[in-house]
């Protein structure tokens, strides 16, 4: 088809205007979409703007949110320190008391460096040194006490006040709200709590300037102290090295330095008195059971005596009864001279007391017992050691005291020599006293001698160190007497083993006390007599540092003191729970049956007393000892592994005899039968139980076997017993007249019960009598034999009285045989 050219002009041109329009449109969309994305882009950028805002916002809001709860927390806190502070503050400190225990540890101070650090005079003195060191320890210890109180309470204000500074430092305390009302109540908040938190604060301040300021002067006190101590310890050193040196001029020679006697004398008085009271404040408890064990062993030889008496076997002279003529003396010898030694370090003047105690009441024994001349030997050295003990009080050395003891010394070396050239030892009783009054004589006679050249301090220790030996030794001597008088006598009245002395076996135990006693003794008068010389101190301090010193064996951290000390409480646990046992039981003194019972009841509560007693010792020792309980454990794990491979027997035993004493179907006096074994119930232990057979014997039972067997207690039905007996009567008798007559001898028999009464019943037709069962209840178990034995001599003697036969068992034998003509003949 042929288009026209204008139409092609024409087709053309509309081409073109539709390009043309088509260009257009594209640059109007164009510039369209591209106006559309600015404005997005201008949309996301403002909303990112608003999202990071809103989220700053939040995270604003949350931190003060925190802090709020974080600051009423702190508050509450601070708030809470200032109240225990203002009650720990209400609990002030004595500070009067601590200034006045301070002017009383000056004074003491001074009284005890009268001699030592002032008025030294020329020489010091072994005894001065020693009163004196003891003196500044417990006044040590005193201050180190006060001193210790005082830092705790520094150390507790100083909690105080570094815990209320550290809450009020906290940094959210100092974020403050945008919201100005909220800021207004917030900083009303803070000065309420810096009004409240001031005063506190200043108080608190205060107390520990207060504190601190005792704290300086008990710290110099300390230091004073403890310097002075190391002062003396060198004083003493060098006094044990330069035994032999010597201290003074001779002593006719004139003296260096003058101080009046009086002064010396005063002043140790002081001394003397202050470390007298400081020892018996610390060992208040050894004093009492000292005192307890006196009063143990009067009680034990009292009961004795009383036994002896009761028996009539005390002699009229206590030829071998000496022990029992005053037993609270007795007593008193011998638990000081075997029990003094519980008491470590003690003073002088202590051991004086003690001394002439046992002085005194020896001296009571004696008279009348041993020779008129022997006495008055015994009271000379009582009156020379009394005189050298008064001197060796003295504390600081004099002209005056170097003569009194020049001459005591002289005086008592004649009066020494003079008993041995009299040769009157065939009327001692202790043949070895003679011994120590010879080496009396050769100490005295060195005093003399070292006192004359200037060797004050060794003539001084000869001097009281001969006549205590003869006191010591005599007193020592008479207590291995009255040992061995006691075990003798206990001997001859216990021939068996009782309760009265613990179930001791008197064959094993012996007549005599054993061979350690008379060296512990021996030791015992070494000891004694060494504490007067200064080396003994210097050469007994490597012992002790052994026996102190701390060991390490793995894990464990020991010393011997404190393996010592646990053997030492659990014997004396041991000890006490027989005590107990002891004191539960007195058979010998027993006469009324009520009285009887009660202590049989007691007794029967006597395993679960020693059960608690040994319990309470074990834990005491443990604690002592300073054992760690996780070590028990393993201990206990170990017994574990031990019971459950061999010590099943042995653990049954045990926990029988604990559900025996809790049940309690046997006590200890029930009359019981266990397997056809009847008697007494003896004693009932840990393991095993003593049954006191009617043999005489004693059977030990273990408790396992006690509780298995088929047991019969008596006592539980109140001691009574049925009791049978069978008798035949002729056929040809009156049945009722013989009950009536056995009917009246069971009335008239009284230890028969009335309820149930007796009962008289016919049983049967025997072949040649009609048997006739007699029942009756007697009162008491151990009246059972003897009543039936009675009432069968009754019966007898009433039968035979009313003409009636008790026929004995018979039989007729006829014989039948035939006679000649056969008939049968009988």
């Amino acid at each position: 088809m042929i288009i026209p050219k204008t139409h092609r002009l024409a087709l053309l041109l509309c081409v073109f205007l539709l390009n043309w329009f088509n260009a257009l449109a594209q640059k109007r969309d164009s510039a369209i979409l591209s106006q559309a994305d600015t404005s997005q882009k201008s949309f996301v950028a403002k909303m990112q703007a608003f999202a990071r805002s809103a989220a700053k916002k939040s995270a604003n809001e949350f931190e003060d949110d925190k802090a709020i709860a974080t600051q009423n927390r702190i508050f509450d806190e601070v708030r809470t320190a200032m109240q225990k502070a203002k009650v720990y503050l209400r609990t002030s400190v004595d500070t009067l008391g601590t200034k006045k225990e301070l002017k009383e540890l000056e004074d003491n101070f001074r009284v005890a460096s009268d001699g030592v650090f002032t008025e030294k005079g020329s020489a010091q003195t072994f005894r001065n040194l020693t009163a004196t060191s003891k003196i500044l320890h417990e006044l040590l210890s005193k201050a180190k006490e006060r001193k210790t109180n005082l830092d705790n309470r520094q150390q507790a204000l100083t909690q105080f006040r570094y815990q209320l500074d550290s809450l009020i430092s906290v940094p959210a305390l100092f974020r403050f709200p945008t919201d100005s009302v909220t800021l207004v109540k917030y900083l009303q908040k803070i000065a309420t709590v810096a009004y409240e938190t001031t005063p506190v604060d200043s108080a608190l301040k205060l107390a520990s300037n207060n504190v601190q300021t005792l704290l300086n002067q008990i710290n110099m006190v300390v230091s004073k102290l403890q310097i002075s101590i190391d002062e003396i310890e060198v004083y003493q050193q060098k006094m044990a090295v330069y035994t032999f040196n010597r201290d003074f001029t001779n002593i006719w020679a004139p003296a260096n330095k003058y101080r009046s006697f009086s002064e010396i004398g005063h002043f140790s008085m002081l001394k003397g008195m202050m470390t007298l009271n400081f020892y018996m404040q610390n060992n208040v408890g050894k004093l009492i059971v000292l005192i307890l064990l006196v009063i143990i062993s009067f009680i034990y030889l009292q009961s004795l005596k009383r036994i002896y008496i009761a028996r009539g076997l005390l002699k009229g002279d206590y030829e071998g009864q000496l022990v029992l003529r005053y037993p609270l003396a007795s007593a008193v010898i011998l638990v000081i001279s075997l029990f003094q030694f519980i008491f470590l370090s003690p003073p002088f003047i202590l051991n004086v007391i003690f001394w002439l105690t046992c002085c005194i009441c020896l001296t009571i024994i004696f008279k009348g017992f041993i020779t008129r001349y022997w006495l008055n030997v015994w009271l000379i050295m009582v009156c020379f050691f009394f005189l050298a003990a008064v001197d060796n009080l003295i504390l600081q050395a004099s002209r005056a005291e170097r003569w009194f003891i020049l001459v005591v010394a002289i005086i008592g070396a004649v009066t020494g020599l003079v008993i041995l050239f009299q040769k009157k030892e065939s009327e001692l009783r202790e043949k070895w006293i003679t011994y120590s009054i010879g080496f009396m004589v050769l100490l005295e006679i060195l005093s003399v001698v070292t006192n004359v050249i200037g060797r004050y301090n060794l003539s001084k220790t000869l001097f009281i160190g001969g006549y205590l030996n003869v006191v010591i030794a005599i007193l020592f001597l008479w207590v291995v007497r009255f040992i061995n008088e006691g075990l003798l006598l206990a001997f001859d009245v216990y021939t068996v083993q009782d309760r009265k002395l613990f179930y001791l076996n008197f064959e094993r135990v012996g007549k005599r006390a054993p061979t350690l006693l008379y060296l512990l003794l021996v030791l015992g008068w070494i000891i004694l007599m060494g504490h007067n010389f200064p080396a003994f101190e210097y050469l007994s301090a490597p012992l002790k540092n052994f026996f102190s010193q701390e060991r390490t064996l793995g894990d464990y951290t020991f010393s011997i003191n404190g393996l010592l000390l646990f053997v030492a409480i659990m014997a004396i646990s041991v000890l006490i729970s027989k005590i107990v046992s002891f004191f539960a039981s007195d058979d010998h003194l027993i006469v009324n049956k009520e009285d009887r019972h009660a202590k049989s009841g007691l007794g029967s509560w006597i395993l679960l007393v020693r059960i608690c007693i040994l319990s309470i010792g074990l834990f005491l020792a443990i604690a002592a000892a300073g054992i760690p309980m996780d070590r028990i454990t393993i201990i206990l794990g170990a017994l574990g592994v031990g019971i459950g491979f061999g010590l099943q027997t042995l653990v049954n035993n045990l926990v029988s005899g604990l559900i025996i004493a809790f049940e309690k179907p046997v006590n200890v006096g029930d009359i019981v039968d266990v397997d056809g074994q009847g008697g007494t119930m003896k004693s009932i232990g840990f393991r095993s139980s003593v049954i006191s057979t009617w043999d005489g014997a004693d059977v030990v039972m273990p408790n396992g076997d006690l509780l298995n067997s088929h047991l019969v207690n008596w006592t539980l039905a109140g001691n009574r017993k049925r009791v049978s007996i069978v008798l035949g009567l002729s056929y040809n008798a009156d049945l009722q007249q013989c009950r009536q007559i056995l009917a009246d001898i069971l009335e008239a028999e009284p230890r028969i019960m009335r309820n149930p009464g007796p009962v008289v019943q016919y049983e049967q037709f025997s072949s040649s009598t009609i048997d006739v069962k007699i029942n009756f209840w007697t009162k008491h178990i151990r009246e059972a034999s003897a009543t039936r034995s009675d009432l069968i001599m009754a019966i007898s003697a009433a039968f035979k009285t009313n003409n009636i036969a008790i026929p004995f068992p018979q039989q007729d034998v006829h014989l039948y045989y035939p006679d000649k003509e056969g008939d049968i003949k009988d």
